[in-house]
């Protein structure tokens, strides 16, 4: 007697990511949004009686993306203020804008915007660092998105909180509030070292230490912020953090641009995570991060896209082509960051890195059913050699054609599920039209 599946996937190829290669004429079996088996297509046929069957011919079925490191509501600043060095767009322009618009309901239109985006485009988990981080979460539940929340906290006092204790307050009053949503994890979100305290990062390292949750902020972007922390705390920002005591498995450290060897030890000895955002990196004129450096030393990597406003696409395709070439071209070894490595950096990576390596990250039995298959059918994809190959130097988010977020459809035939393109577009011209008054 054949045994009951909700879905049967018939790609021409599955990529798992936790073992090396490509399979071939394989199916993926979900149940109950898990993945219930991977096996040859001739065997899943004998053995399962599926509710439904979905053959992809031409196309490639991988884990849903992780987009390490986001400020998903900036997609309403979206091209608001180009061509800046990092702390003249921060502080004459994106402060500035934030001060006069931010609210709960810029942060829930802005959310599902990102979301929208990021579903298109196969990323089916995001971390994310913003304000009113419970109207986040409401987007995201509505988008049917999986995502971590951070509980951002900085010193100076915006719309959301008023101080470093009631960022705290609050963000920890949306995690209680939010705790039970099976797509939603959380992490606390201090800033970066020079918008917060010793004292505030103290009492973070003590929270998240009996919370069991991630620590995710901004460290080494540019060369200012060394110089500034140099001249303020009398150390590098990194050497702060680890006097401080927050440096281990649970440490996200975004951007990572400016590091020396040593510290680039520091990070590997500790265990901690790097999200490797290359666009914006570049965009900002931050630099280029040591990327082939940090994977020598064994540091877990995952990539990020940074906001829209900064980036201006949430795109973990661009990202992983454009982290595998700057690789490349630095090191001067074309052998350096290849396409497997990409890959598993935009998916197990992150997943690693967010904790959440038991559940998604990999097309492997018993993970949720975060999946993403990508045509390479078109003529502009011809020939596939390596299917690994295409989906970091050829394909694009264009070349997405289904998305599944735990087991549920949220992309069909290149198609949005649950949300309204023309409703979001409207909110889009709304924001717009009051950012630009």
């Amino acid at each position: 007697m054949k045994a009951p599946a909700d879905l049967l996937l018939l790609p021409q190829w599955v990529v798992p990511v936790e073992t090396e290669g490509t399979l071939t004429d394989h199916a993926v079996v979900v149940r109950d949004g898990q993945i219930l088996d991977v096996l040859p297509a001739a065997d899943a046929h004998a053995r399962y009686d599926a509710a439904h069957t979905l053959a992809l011919p031409g196309q490639v079925l991988i884990p849903g993306l992780v987009n390490l490191h986001c400020h998903a509501a900036m997609s309403l600043l979206r091209g608001f203020a180009d061509d800046q060095p990092l702390m003249a767009w921060l502080q004459q322009y994106i402060w500035p804008a934030e001060k006069k618009h931010l609210s709960d309901a810029f942060v829930r239109d802005g959310t599902l915007l990102a979301a929208a985006e990021m579903l298109a485009g196969g990323v089916t988990t995001v971390n994310d660092m913003y304000f009113y981080p419970a109207a986040a979460g409401e987007a995201f539940i509505q988008a049917g998105m999986r995502a971590m929340l951070g509980m951002i906290v900085v010193e100076f006092p915006s719309a959301y909180a008023t101080d470093a204790d009631d960022y705290l307050s609050k963000g920890l009053a949306m995690r209680d509030a939010l705790k039970d949503e099976p797509l939603l994890s959380f992490a606390f979100a201090p800033h970066a070292p020079y918008t917060v305290s010793d004292a505030t990062f103290g009492r973070i390292n003590t929270l998240a230490e009996q919370l069991g949750v991630p620590i995710h902020t901004h460290l080494h972007e540019t060369a200012d912020e060394i110089a500034t922390s140099l001249q303020q705390h009398g150390v590098r920002p990194l050497e702060r953090l680890a006097r401080l005591g927050l440096l281990g498995p649970n440490f996200i450290g975004v951007h990572a641009v400016h590091l020396n060897e040593a510290e680039i030890e520091f990070l590997a000895v500790h265990g901690c995570h790097v999200a490797h955002c290359p666009t914006s990196n570049l965009k900002l004129a931050s630099g280029i991060a040591p990327i082939t450096q940090l994977a020598a030393a064994g540091i877990n990597l995952g990539l990020g896209s940074d906001g829209a406003a900064s980036n201006n696409r949430l795109d973990l395709f661009a990202e992983m082509r454009l982290a595998a070439l700057l690789a490349k071209g630095i090191s001067g070894n074309a052998a350096a960051l290849p396409a497997a490595a990409a890959l598993k950096a935009a998916t197990l990576g992150g997943a690693r890195a967010l904790n959440l390596d038991s559940q998604i990250g990999s097309i492997t039995p018993g993970k949720r059913a975060d999946l993403v298959a990508v045509d390479l059918s078109a003529t502009s994809s011809q020939p596939v050699f390596d299917p690994i190959s295409h989906l970091v130097y050829v394909a694009g988010r264009e070349n997405v054609s289904h998305v599944w977020v735990d087991g549920k459809h949220t992309v069909n035939n290149r198609a949005l599920v649950g949300l309204d393109a023309d409703d979001l577009s409207a909110r889009a011209a709304y924001w717009r039209a009051k950012i630009t008054a």
